[in-house]
């Protein structure tokens, strides 16, 4: 009875060493995913009736469901930056007008105004502005020029130090501060993860600037969807290119007629976009992509050097010496019958290989 009980304790566990069995490693070999670039055209397409933070965020999970977003850059010239919406000038005419009546005494806000860095609440919000124009503001300027003027190992100090701060000013900076230029187009994409370019005021420098960049990145291949973000038809070209290199092309923009959505595979709108209806379609596009790569595996093209090169192979080439005129007036043909030879197991004499025998009949007229 003991025995037993020890030999239960000191058994030996059953070490795993298949890689199939561990979690994670059930596939060694994944089929990789699709590489996905976004280019994005901010002169003709600029994120004007949505925060451009939102807007490149939700481009981004859009673009995601096609594959592995590889590249997201956008060009656009010192105007695309520079212009404030519609939308944007009416949100602050009313917040001037608000802060007007606040100062005055008018309105009272239903709950104080928190600073963002430091937590102190104020009961307006010109005095919430000035007191984080002249405390937190002159902070940051310090930090950074202190950041500035270091080097080396010091300049690497001072950034891991100051970066959880800075972080904090720039969170709140973004919500109560007005951009000096614009509405802050490019810092926010470049916050969402896009590379942003600036190009020079000629006309048609964003669009030419862009077209090379795809084209670079089509020669390189680097990706094999190309997510558009533009109205131009200027833009069809490129996209015939890619599709004629095998490339899955997207367009986004709101012109429903446009010759780029003729041109794409597909195309949605902005509004498509941003509510998420984009994202929930993409299996069907994808079902459509792998139907169209299966049936161009098994399309035949005609190559005349394949087909000669097989022609020349395997093909029996006779010439006959009888007419045609003569087998149709019953003219005489002689027909040759091969006799047995023997039975192909058998072995031959000594004296060598077993003569045939050949019998001719002639068929007479």
């Amino acid at each position: 009875m003991i025995s037993r009980f020890v030999q239960r304790i000191w058994k030996p566990k059953t070490q795993i060493t298949s890689l199939s069995s561990i979690k994670g490693f059930c596939s060694l070999n994944p089929k990789p995913k699709i590489r996905v670039g976004i280019f994005w055209d901010l002169d003709n397409k600029p994120p004007a009736s949505f925060p451009p933070y939102d807007a490149a965020v939700k481009l981004r999970a859009a673009a995601s469901s096609f594959g592995f977003v590889k590249l997201m850059v956008a060009y656009a010239n010192r105007h695309a930056f520079s212009y404030v919406p519609l939308e944007v000038r009416e949100q602050r005419k009313d917040r001037k007008l608000l802060n007007q009546l606040e100062t005055k005494g008018l309105v009272k806000p239903p709950e104080p105004y928190f600073c963002g860095v430091c937590d102190r609440r104020f009961y307006t919000n010109e005095k919430l502005i000035n007191h984080f124009r002249q405390i937190h503001e002159t902070e940051n300027l310090k930090r950074m020029r202190q950041i500035e003027s270091s080097k080396g190992h010091q300049r690497v100090r001072l950034v891991a130090k100051y970066s959880m701060k800075i972080e904090k000013y720039k969170r709140a900076a973004r919500k109560l501060l007005t951009p000096k230029e614009g509405y802050g187009l490019a810092d926010e994409l470049k916050r969402a993860g896009f590379w942003v370019k600036m190009v020079s005021d000629k006309p048609e420098a964003a669009d030419i600037a862009l077209k090379e960049r795809m084209v670079e990145v089509m020669d390189k291949r680097e990706v094999e969807c190309v997510v558009l973000v533009s109205d131009d038809s200027d833009f069809a070209e490129v996209l015939r290119e890619a599709k004629e290199r095998c490339l899955r092309t997207v367009v986004i923009g709101d012109l429903n007629e446009g010759a780029l959505k003729r041109v794409a595979d597909v195309a949605y709108s902005w509004k498509e976009v941003v509510m998420g209806k984009a994202k929930k379609e993409v299996e069907k596009v994808v079902g459509k992509w792998k139907d169209r790569d299966a049936l161009k595996t098994l399309e035949w093209t005609y190559d005349p050097a394949l087909e000669k090169e097989k022609g020349s192979c395997g093909v029996w080439d006779y010439e006959f010496d009888y007419n045609d005129d003569e087998i149709e007036n019953g003219g005489d043909v002689e027909s040759v019958e091969i006799g047995d030879c023997g039975e192909w197991w058998k072995i031959d004499d000594e004296d060598g290989a077993r003569p045939c025998q050949e019998h001719q009949t002639i068929v007479g007229s």
